[in-house]
C-alpha cells in the first residue's frame, strides 16, 4: 500500500464514520457503477480479435489505478467489476433500449440519493468529493476495504479506518 493511498484513505475515512452512511455507500456505489456501464454495454467492440463491450474498455483505466493504489483491494474490485459488467451485459441483452435508459435513470437517482442521504442524514457532513474530487475514485476502495476488514483480512487497513486493528482488545 502506497503512502499516497494511506493518506487519501485516512482523509476519506473522516467523511465516513457513521455505519449507516457506509451502508448507503455500498448500494450507491454499486448502483452508480451499473448506471455508468449500462449504456455503453450496448456497444460491442473487437480488441485484438476479442469481442468485448465499450463498458469493459472504459473501466480498464480505473481498474489499473485501483490495482496500483493497492493490489489486493484492486483485485477484489476487479472481481466485483466482472460481476457487475456481466450483470450489465445480461440486462442489455434482455431489455429494450428504452428499458435500459429507464433503468439507468433509476439507478442514477437511487445511487445519488443514497449518497446524499448517507451524508446529510447520517453523517451530517458534506461528501468527501466536494472537498477533494479525487475521492470519487476512493469510494469503491473504501467499501472493499471495509468488506475485507469485516472478513478478517487487512489489519493494516483496519488501523487506518478504525484507528486500531479489527479484533484487537483495548
Amino acid at each position: 500500500m502506497s503512502s499516497y493511498f494511506r493518506r487519501q484513505l485516512a482523509d476519506y475515512v473522516e467523511y465516513h464514520r457513521d455505519p449507516w452512511n457506509c451502508a448507503m455507500h455500498v448500494f450507491g456505489i454499486v448502483f452508480l457503477f451499473l448506471a455508468a456501464v449500462l449504456p455503453i454495454s450496448v456497444w460491442s467492440i473487437t480488441v485484438l480479435g476479442i469481442q468485448t463491450s465499450a463498458a469493459t474498455i472504459a473501466v480498464v483505466p480505473v481498474l489499473i489505478y485501483w490495482l496500483l493504489l493497492d493490489f489486493a483491494l484492486g483485485a477484489a474490485i476487479l472481481g466485483a467489476a466482472v460481476v457487475l459488467l456481466s450483470a450489465a451485459a445480461a440486462i442489455v441483452g434482455h431489455v429494450t433500449t428504452a428499458g435500459m435508459w429507464s433503468l439507468t435513470g433509476i439507478l442514477i437517482v437511487v445511487g445519488v440519493a443514497s449518497q446524499i442521504i448517507g451524508h446529510r442524514v447520517f453523517e451530517r457532513r458534506q461528501p468527501a468529493l466536494v472537498d477533494n474530487p479525487t475521492h470519487l475514485l476512493l469510494g469503491p476502495m473504501f467499501v472493499m476495504a471495509k468488506l475485507l476488514i469485516a472478513l478478517g483480512f487487512r489489519r493494516d487497513l483496519a488501523i487506518i479506518i478504525h484507528g486500531h486493528p479489527q479484533g484487537a482488545t483495548s
